[in-house]
Parts: structure tokens; C-alpha cells; sequence
């Protein structure tokens, strides 16, 4: 394989990043993905390991086995966030939150965090082709939303990794069957990555083919104009969050439920 050239000419702008934070930033922008390294130590990587397998099984416990599977959501754990404080912390993660800011200019909001679990040797509900913003056939100079999945478990392969559309963001159609087996590729990544997603970026969960789940938790911000999937102020408790962390939640974007309420917070603004 030849190597790559060093030398240019003919250029008048260059992006020049000074951080890893900018990379990854270049990366989505240009191709719709980028892994990031959430900064966790070992330890830190097996807590959330461990609440994620705790916070499943109560899960299942208050919402049943057999509804759940009825429902398709057997694999999902909605709204980790408002059920155990290590999911709100890795929501309000450094790292994820400054490429979020790079990306999505000006205010944004956690619109929904949830736990994925692709189970082995059968499919569920990731594991076809979608937009975090479905249904919408349209692009934009700038992110909307953007989608980044924290990984539990290594990503490889085997265990059925996150399959992408390079640069499939730009386009406002899906790609032909023929282009698609073209170019997909398989977005490999360790525990503790983050992989970063612009939300118009078409991507889908591959087949586990390991007899291991492989866990993950997704979140997508979003700008606010962009209603919550399910209400996350009314659903923890404020008292011990910052004023960013209050409005990366979305409580400073609640719906007036009357226009005397909508007056009173444009008077508090």
C-alpha cells in the first residue's frame, strides 16, 4: 500500500485542529462519525458495566418481562438517567459534552438516553437501516441533532458493530441497495469509547454473532426546538444540579402550560 501524501498545493484553507476534541469535531462533520475516548478510568468503565446490568434487571422487574418483550423493548432500558446517578453522570461526561458544543452551535438539550443491548445470535430492535431523526429526508449546513453511544462493552465485528453510511448525512435520499453494500463499513471501538454521530447519518446495529450481549447506552441533544422522548425534568429530582446541567436536561425549555406561565418566563429571561 502506498503511503499517503504529505505535500499540497494549491491550498488557500486548511483546517487546523488543536485538539482531540476538534478532530473528532473535523471527523463528523466531514464523513458523520468519529470515536472519542470518554476519559473514564478502568474502574470507572466496570461501574457502569455493573449499573447497567442492575439497572436492567430492575427494569424488567417494573415493567414486566412479557410486556416488555410484547412491546419489541425487551432490550431497551429507557431514561437510564432518571433511575441510577452513574447514567446522568456519563450524560453530563466532559469529553461528550465539548464535542457536542463543537458540533451543535449554540443551545442544545438531552432530548433521550437509553440503554441498547444487542443480544447474541438474534436481532432487535437497532439492527435496521435508520436516521436518529426518522423520517426526515433533508440536510443541513449544521448539526440538528447529534447521536453518541457510549460503549459498554468493545464494539467488534463479531458482536455485531454499528454499521454507518459514511457521509450519508449530505444526502437527503437513502443510497440503492448497490451502494450501500459499497460502502458500509463496521465501526469497531473499545469500552469507554464514545462513537459520535451526526443524527441525519444512516447507520444500523450489525448481528451478534458472539453468545455475549453487547451493551451500550445511546443519547441524542438536539437543538431545542426538538420535544424530549420522555420528560426528563419530571422525572428526577433538580436539587443537586448545576445551572448548565439544568439546561442541558431541558428544564429551562419546559412547554408553558398557559399563557400567564409563558409570560411569567419571559419576564424571568
Amino acid at each position: 500500500m502506498n503511503s499517503i501524501p504529505s505535500k499540497s498545493y494549491g491550498i488557500l484553507q486548511q483546517f487546523t485542529p488543536t485538539s482531540i476534541i476538534d478532530e473528532a469535531a473535523e471527523q463528523v462533520a466531514n464523513i458523520g462519525y468519529a470515536i472519542l475516548d470518554a476519559g473514564y478510568t478502568a474502574s470507572e468503565i466496570q461501574g457502569l458495566s455493573e449499573a447497567f446490568d442492575q439497572t436492567h434487571q430492575r427494569y424488567i422487574q417494573t415493567y414486566g418481562e412479557s410486556d416488555l418483550r410484547k412491546f419489541n423493548e425487551l432490550h431497551t432500558i429507557r431514561s437510564p438517567l432518571t433511575q441510577a446517578k452513574p447514567f446522568l453522570d456519563l450524560a453530563l461526561n466532559k469529553n461528550l459534552l465539548s464535542l457536542v458544543k463543537k458540533l451543535i452551535p449554540g443551545k442544545f438539550i438531552l432530548n433521550q438516553q437509553n440503554g441498547i443491548i444487542n443480544p447474541p445470535q438474534e436481532g432487535y430492535n437497532q439492527d435496521a437501516w435508520h436516521r436518529d431523526l426518522p423520517y426526515q429526508h433533508f440536510v443541513s449546513t449544521k448539526p440538528l441533532a447529534v447521536n453518541v453511544v457510549y460503549c459498554i462493552d468493545d464494539f467488534t465485528n463479531e458482536n455485531g458493530a454499528t454499521f454507518v453510511l459514511p457521509a450519508s448525512h449530505k444526502s437527503e435520499a437513502f443510497p440503492s441497495e448497490k451502494y450501500i453494500s459499497n460502502n458500509a463499513i463496521q465501526v469497531e471501538a473499545k469500552a469507554g469509547s464514545l462513537i459520535v454521530l451526526d443524527c441525519m447519518l444512516f447507520h444500523a446495529g450489525g448481528y451478534n454473532k458472539t453468545k455475549s450481549a453487547r451493551r451500550a447506552v445511546n443519547h441524542v441533544f438536539n437543538i431545542p426546538y426538538f420535544k424530549q422522548q420522555i420528560n426528563i425534568p419530571k422525572n428526577m429530582e433538580s436539587g443537586d444540579l448545576s445551572d448548565e446541567a439544568r439546561d442541558i436536561l431541558g428544564y429551562n425549555y419546559l412547554e408553558p402550560a398557559s399563557v400567564s406561565e409563558y409570560l411569567s418566563q419571559r419576564a424571568e429571561k
